[in-house]
């Protein structure tokens, strides 16, 4: 794959996470768009439909974690320039996504439900729905946001040039908590004044991912940082922050 192409095929796959990312956001908080985890409700049988859902988050879940270990990237990058890996991933996971919002199947019973003599508490559940999504994409930002989706490898292959060596940094929100992109999803899965049986079930299901998802990563950072890492992991928070840290 020429240069170019391979710049043009990241900029495409960046663009296709960036909706899916912004649909996410709308879906979990049954904003405006087509369609969303607690509507249209459909005649289909309770038990089929979570059937159903927990298949979409298994799919989404195995994708991510698959394709994410460096056993699999090795394979895998025999096949797929290394230029494009990233994109790659990030494609896929964007069409897991896609997959989950187009087959998704609402549940619709209440949960719980902040009455209108709350709205306080309304708003201030909304603001923490909206704040933690902030903080995935702030954190994006802090761990490096056009490598993460791919667009970095890609143009330091269009120039010539090769990426730096991975360092351990600790910005912002990582001087108290070791996983802030995760800590802003589970803001934004669990912060709603009305939660449905199927925004419940998703809230869990991805949830359980993420606390797997973690156990990876960390083991994966220490392989790369040794006791960097681990001195690092020891003074701050997984995803609750640790305001007063120890001596690292």
């Amino acid at each position: 794959m020429s240069r170019p192409i391979a710049l043009l095929f990241s900029i495409v796959c960046y663009a296709v996470f960036f909706a899916t990312f912004l649909y996410l956001v709308a879906f979990v908080g049954d904003l405006r768009v087509p369609k969303t985890v607690d509507a249209p409700i459909t005649s289909m049988s309770r038990e089929a439909k979570i059937v159903i859902d927990i298949a979409l988050i298994a799919l989404f879940g195995l994708q991510h974690s698959v394709m994410a270990r460096p056993a699999f990237k090795a394979a895998w990058t025999r096949a797929v320039p290394v230029t494009i890996e990233r994109s790659v991933y990030v494609l896929f996971a964007s069409v897991a996504l896609i997959v989950l919002y187009l087959f998704w199947q609402p549940l619709g019973r209440t949960v719980w439900q902040v009455g209108p003599d709350m709205a306080w508490l309304s708003t201030i559940l909304m603001a923490m729905f909206f704040g933690g999504f902030g903080i995935v994409l702030v954190t994006t930002f802090l761990i490096n946001h056009f490598e993460l989706f791919g667009l970095q490898q890609a143009w330091l292959n269009m120039i010539g040039r090769e990426a730096a060596k991975p360092e351990l940094r600790q910005p912002l929100f990582y001087r108290w908590v070791a996983h802030p992109l995760y800590a802003g999803f589970f803001l934004g899965f669990w912060s709603t004044p009305h939660m449905t049986l199927g925004h419940l079930l998703l809230a869990v299901g991805f949830s359980i991912y993420m606390l797997i998802a973690i156990r990876y990563e960390e083991r994966d950072l220490t392989s790369l940082f040794g006791d960097d890492y681990t001195r690092y992991r020891a003074g701050v928070g997984g995803v609750i922050p640790r305001f007063r840290r120890r001596s690292a």
